[in-house]
Parts: C-alpha cells; sequence; structure tokens
C-alpha cells in the first residue's frame, strides 16, 4: 500500500440525519455546515420536513436546505458511501472503532479526497440504532463532561463540522486515504449484497444457526468495516462464496 497526504475534497462529505423530530435542528444543522464549508445534506425519513422553523433557524443557509436530499430509507442515503461513519453517546454491546472528533476528522478528510463519506447523526431522543451502527466503519463519540454529557443535534455536528473546518484550513491532512490502491473501496450498497451471501453461505455448511444467530454477523459486519474491502476483494470473496455454497449443496444432495 502506498500512503499520500491527500486534499480534503467537501464536496464528497455528506452529512445525514436520521428520522429527525424537529425541524429546528434540520435548519440549524444547515447553519453549521454552511459555516464550515459543508452543503451535502441527506435526510432519512424527518419527521417534520419541510417546516417553516427549518428556514428560518437555517438563517443564511436555505441554499443547503433546498439543495437536500430526502430519502425513506437509510441505504438510499449512504448506498454509493465507501467511508461511513456513525455517532454513538456511548459504548455498544459490540465494541465498534471509536475515536473522538477530532481524530475521526483526519480520517474522514483523508478519504474524502477520493471517496464518498457520511457521517450519521441519530434521532435526538435515541441516536442511531445498533443496525444503523453496524453499517459504519467506525463510531464517533463527542467527550462530553459527565455533569452534562447530553449535546443537541445541530451542536454535535457543528462540533464534526468544526474539526473538518480546521483539518481544511490547515491542508495538514494525515496519510489514511490512498489513492495509489489498485481498485476502488466497495460501496456500501454492494457490501450489503455480500453479507447477505455470506449469511446464506454460513447457514449453507451449517456453520450459523438461524434459529440461534448469537452476534456472528454483527461481529463478522465489524470486521469487514475495519478492514475496508476494495470491489476486486470483494469480488474474489463473493467468487468463494459462490464455490463453496455449490460444494455444500452437492453435498447435502450426494448424502440423501
Amino acid at each position: 500500500m502506498i500512503f499520500e497526504s491527500q486534499t480534503m475534497n467537501p464536496d464528497n462529505i455528506r452529512i445525514v440525519l436520521v428520522n429527525t423530530d424537529h425541524p429546528g435542528n434540520i435548519g440549524a444543522t444547515a447553519r453549521a455546515m454552511k459555516n464550515m464549508g459543508l452543503k451535502r445534506l441527506y435526510l432519512v425519513e424527518p419527521q417534520q420536513y419541510p417546516a417553516p422553523e427549518a428556514v428560518w433557524r437555517s438563517a443564511s443557509a436555505a441554499d443547503v436546505l433546498e439543495s437536500a436530499v430526502v430519502v425513506d430509507t437509510l441505504d438510499e442515503a449512504i448506498g454509493d458511501c465507501q467511508f461511513i461513519v456513525g455517532t454513538s453517546a456511548r459504548e455498544r454491546r459490540i465494541p465498534w472503532p471509536l475515536l473522538d472528533p477530532r481524530r475521526c476528522a483526519g480520517q474522514v478528510a483523508a478519504n474524502s479526497a477520493e471517496q464518498q463519506v457520511a457521517i450519521l447523526f441519530g434521532r435526538e431522543d435515541s441516536g442511531l440504532t445498533n443496525e444503523e451502527l453496524q453499517a459504519c466503519n467506525l463510531h464517533l463519540h463527542v467527550p462530553t463532561s459527565p455533569d452534562y454529557a447530553s449535546l443537541n443535534l445541530a451542536m454535535a455536528v457543528q462540533i464534526v463540522c468544526y474539526e473538518l473546518r480546521m483539518l481544511q484550513v490547515s491542508q495538514e491532512l494525515p496519510a489514511e486515504a490512498d489513492h495509489q490502491w489498485d481498485a476502488p473501496f466497495s460501496t456500501r450498497e454492494n457490501m450489503e449484497r455480500f453479507y447477505v451471501h455470506l449469511e446464506e453461505t454460513l447457514t449453507d455448511i451449517e456453520f450459523l444457526n438461524p434459529a440461534a444467530p448469537r452476534q456472528l454477523m454483527p461481529r463478522l459486519r465489524r470486521l469487514y468495516g475495519r478492514v475496508r474491502l476494495d470491489e476486486m476483494e470483494l469480488n474474489i470473496l463473493r467468487g468463494i462464496l459462490k464455490e463453496t455454497q455449490k460444494w455444500a449443496r452437492q453435498a447435502k444432495g450426494s448424502s440423501r
């Protein structure tokens, strides 16, 4: 692997709000984004949008609201992304790679040089679900004071966008991104197809018991999300799974 310093590309970074309840938070998020040079806002099934309050809370960032992409599912918002970050307020049952905003911004900025990047923010009252967080490569946690840890949604967005802005201004980006890699990183959509195929294969060879799956698939999602497969590697693995399924089914047929 050849790693080189990259230039952040804000046009490749999208902020994704999932099932937001308060329209004012959507407007304030748009303002926070524009303050820090970001403009790609995705809204997944907002509960009250469009709404006048979103417009007036956006101040002079109405253009960010007007260009916001409103979708019904998270898959529609991040299906074409190669690097996905999910914000989380607490540790989960299965630990995931977890960074603070400053360290996370370095990875987001560097990966944005040539890839589509998404940063997910969950519901005001409950955040992102475990399933939504398992779609991410890493998790982001803002280390607030334990005396009062609650952050307003737009405040959290502002913190993350500020760290990205500071990196862009300094142009001192870390070398996580690798533009000389020989194949593009796999998209979220293609990874989901792989996970379905993997689960089917593990069931066929009786390694996975659908009646008692335990935490096998979430842990495998964490593994492959941490490694980050490129499209060529993904095709190789899909080929292996296909052959494994073929021989497993032949073996079952001959044993009858």
